[in-house]
C-alpha cells in the first residue's frame, strides 16, 4: 500500500473557523480482491488509528463538510454518500487520544484546546471505486491506507462501533443496487455480484437461489458472454439498469 501526498489543510490557528463540538466521521468502503476494504488514518508518531473525519466550518452545511472530507482523503468527487447514525456516547469525552497526537506533533496543548473537547460525531457511509482512490493523509497523519474490514487495527474512541454500525447498515441495505453500482465494475458476472454480497454479509449464499433473486429484482441487464477463450464455459456479463 503506497502512501500518497498530503492534502492542504487549514492551519491550527484557524480552529475558530469550525463549529465547536461536532464532527463528521466517514466509513469509506471499497472492494478489491474479493475483500471489503475500509480507509483508516494513522496519526503521526502516536500509534493512534482513526476513521477519516473532519470538522464543520461555520459557513458550511454538514453534508458539504462530509463531501469535502471525502474528496480530501480520496481525491474523488461525486461519491455515493449516506448519513447513517449520530454518535454521542459519553466515552467520546476522552481527551487522551487527541492529546497524545498533539504532543507527538509538538503542538501546544491546553485543557481547553479545540481538539480536546467532547464531540458529537455524525457518521457517513461512502462507497467508492477502489481503483480510482488516491488515499491522502490529513494534517496530523502519517498514512491513510486501505485495511480489510475484518482485520482493522485498534481504533480510537468509539470508531470501532462506528464501523460496526456502518457494516450493519450496509448489510441491511444489501439489496439496494447502489451498493453493487458503486463497488463493482460497470459490467460483472453473476458470480462476481454474488461474491460481493457474500463478502458484505459474511456468509455463503446458494448460487441458484441468488441468481433467481437477482433476476426477479429486475435491476440487472444481461449482456453478452465474458471473453475467456472458452466459449462454452463463458459466463454472461451483467450491468445495473439504472445508475445512481
Amino acid at each position: 500500500m503506497e502512501q500518497q501526498n498530503k492534502s492542504s489543510q487549514l492551519p491550527p490557528s484557524d480552529w475558530n473557523q469550525y463549529m465547536p463540538g461536532i464532527s463528521a466521521d466517514c466509513v469509506i468502503f471499497g472492494y478489491h480482491d474479493k475483500e471489503l476494504k475500509i480507509l483508516i488514518l494513522e496519526y503521526k508518531q502516536s500509534g493512534v488509528f482513526a476513521l477519516p473525519g473532519g470538522f464543520i466550518r461555520k459557513d458550511e452545511a454538514l453534508d458539504d463538510a462530509a463531501k469535502r472530507v471525502l474528496e480530501e482523503r480520496t481525491g474523488l468527487t461525486r461519491i455515493y454518500l449516506n448519513q447513517f447514525h449520530t454518535f454521542g456516547n459519553l466515552e467520546r469525552d476522552d481527551p487522551k487520544p487527541m492529546k497524545t497526537v498533539l504532543e507527538k506533533n509538538d503542538m501546544p496543548v491546553s485543557d481547553h484546546h479545540f481538539l480536546l473537547q467532547r464531540f458529537i460525531s455524525v457518521g457517513y457511509l461512502a462507497l467508492v471505486d477502489f481503483k480510482k482512490v488516491e488515499p491522502k493523509p490529513d494534517l496530523f497523519s502519517d498514512s491513510c491506507l486501505w485495511y480489510d474490514a475484518n482485520n482493522l487495527p485498534g481504533l480510537m474512541l468509539d470508531h470501532q462501533q462506528i464501523v460496526q454500525t456502518a457494516l450493519k447498515y450496509l448489510r441491511s441495505n444489501i439489496n439496494n443496487h447502489v451498493i453493487g453500482q458503486n463497488l463493482l465494475d460497470e459490467t460483472f458476472t453473476m458470480g462476481e455480484l454474488q461474491k460481493l454480497h457474500e463478502t458484505i454479509l459474511d456468509e455463503k449464499l446458494h448460487r441458484t437461489g441468488f441468481h433467481r433473486k437477482m433476476m426477479l429484482s429486475k435491476s440487472l441487464e444481461r449482456l453478452g458472454k465474458k471473453k475467456t477463450g472458452k466459449a462454452h464455459r463463458s459466463p454472461f456479463l451483467y450491468r445495473f439498469k439504472q445508475k445512481v
